[in-house]
């Protein structure tokens, strides 16, 4: 049971239902049975990318790159001055493949550590859609180069736009998902645990989150607070 599933459980507990069976079915839908007659699917509400294959997580670009980042800076070895230099990148899609991106980002890091500026910060373009800033850390490090941050310039955006976008790609994929095994069960509800808005009310919103769809339920429920729910 991951995060996600573990706030939609409770949430169904404080709302009352006694029953609450996680994968009634196996690796099937529904992710919960509530009281033996609800089918519950479970679902993150995130930001989301057009991809060739299909929509994906902003976080399945952003989380692979920031490990393959923290790698390649450990790669360029220890500090052989007696200064070391925070590196951080700011960055949007579409980006090249990782085999080039990283190609020009090392020799780029390398130049910079062969003939390092005066001040203590620069920037480095390495393509049109990411940058890398660096700044020179207070004291020396065992590694030249360190991981500061990184920024996804594709994430963020008005909060209500964003929220209206991807409810609905997760709510028509989780309803692609069912549609073989819809007919087992009479009601179907679908909880997102909302990462984008960290939970709405009807007194800021209302009728602006109107999204069409043939669940029973829909209900958006903050990552902070489970017991609390917005239905859509």
């Amino acid at each position: 049971m991951d995060r996600s599933e573990e706030l939609a459980r409770q949430y169904l507990h404080h709302i009352g239902f006694n029953s609450v069976i996680y994968e009634p079915d196996g690796k099937v839908p529904p992710d919960f049975l509530a009281d033996e007659r609800i089918a519950v699917e479970v679902r993150r509400l995130n930001q989301n990318e057009i991809t060739n294959s299909g929509h994906c997580g902003l976080e399945e670009t952003e989380i692979p790159l920031l490990i393959k980042m923290k790698t390649l800076l450990a790669s360029l070895g220890p500090s052989d001055t007696s200064v070391s230099w925070f590196v951080s990148y700011d960055f949007r899609r579409p980006l090249p493949p990782w085999k080039e991106l990283q190609t020009r980002i090392r020799r780029e890091l390398t130049i910079f550590r062969q003939g390092q500026p005066g001040n203590s910060r620069a920037s480095i373009g390495i393509t049109d859609n990411f940058e890398i800033e660096l700044m020179r850390a207070g004291r020396c490090y065992p590694n030249f180069f360190l991981m500061g941050g990184h920024s996804d310039g594709d994430s963020g955006g008005w909060v209500l736009h964003e929220l209206q976008k991807n409810l609905q790609i997760c709510i028509d994929e989780k309803a692609r998902k069912i549609a073989r095994v819809r007919e087992k069960y009479e009601e179907w509800w679908l909880i997102l645990i909302d990462y984008i808005g960290y939970g709405v009310d009807e007194r800021h919103h209302p009728q602006q989150l109107a999204i069409k769809h043939d669940w029973d339920k829909v209900l958006l429920v903050g990552p902070q607070d489970p017991r609390i729910a917005y239905q859509l």
